[in-house]
């Protein structure tokens, strides 16, 4: 289910001016550079310039690839997110129970959420979104409805192995991530202390949760 970040194709492909291809070391740089900039300054605050001269090429070559600077976006938001994805391919998911496999997964997507430049992004594009909603929906169609769609067709298919029994894996997803978030996403975000301890108890009853509710004995799933 994951790809590598330098052939992932931005969900704005269709803005691709046709060019010559980059080989994926550029491809990448151009990305790596577009994420650091977008992430730490803003969607408003990033110029294909800028991005452009620290990753050492033109911006004709950023226009021809990408096509404009909100294709370039969902490029870099896409990209991030596919070190989320990752944790849903089969072949990284821990052996073992589906308890534990959950739990792995739950860790990961409360440390991703939780890292201190993914809060200041989210709080960037969401002041953002306000002078133009075009980016906030840029935004989530590349990241969060994305990650939304792949952990849902994880869930099917550990509901079609016998491990859980889901009959809206989409709706299952959304409730998976909220139990994991909990409180300790807002705490986050307003500066509170999160220890890890609290972090492992808030997603041990999650999947507790979750498993009463989609476990291979539970009819709430069907």
């Amino acid at each position: 289910m994951s790809i590598g970040c330098s052939s992932a194709k931005t969900g704005f492909s269709g803005r691709r001016r046709a060019g010559r291809p980059l080989d994926s070391a550029k491809r990448q740089a151009i990305i790596d550079t577009a994420s650091h900039h977008f992430f730490h300054n803003g969607y408003a605050a990033t110029s294909i310039e800028q991005v452009a001269a620290d990753a050492g090429v033109s911006k004709v070559t950023i226009y021809n690839q990408f096509g404009d600077k909100r294709a370039l976006f969902g490029a870099a938001v896409e990209c991030e997110c596919e070190k989320m994805r990752g944790h849903f391919s089969l072949e990284a998911m821990p052996q073992g129970a589906i308890r534990d496999r959950l739990t792995a997964i739950g860790e990961a997507i409360f440390a991703f959420l939780s890292r201190p430049e993914m809060i200041q992004f989210d709080r960037r594009i969401a002041a953002e979104t306000e002078a133009d909603p075009a980016i906030g929906a840029a935004f989530l169609e590349a990241g969060p409805w994305r990650m939304k769609r792949a952990f849902a067709a994880y869930l099917e298919r550990e509901a079609g192995s016998g491990a859980l029994a889901i009959a809206d894996p989409i709706l299952a997803a959304e409730q998976f991530v909220s139990l994991c978030k909990g409180m300790g996403d807002l705490e986050h975000r307003f500066g509170a202390a999160v220890t890890p301890e609290a972090s492992r108890r808030r997603i041990a009853g999650a999947v507790e949760v979750f498993l009463a509710a989609y476990g291979p004995a539970s009819r709430g799933g069907q």
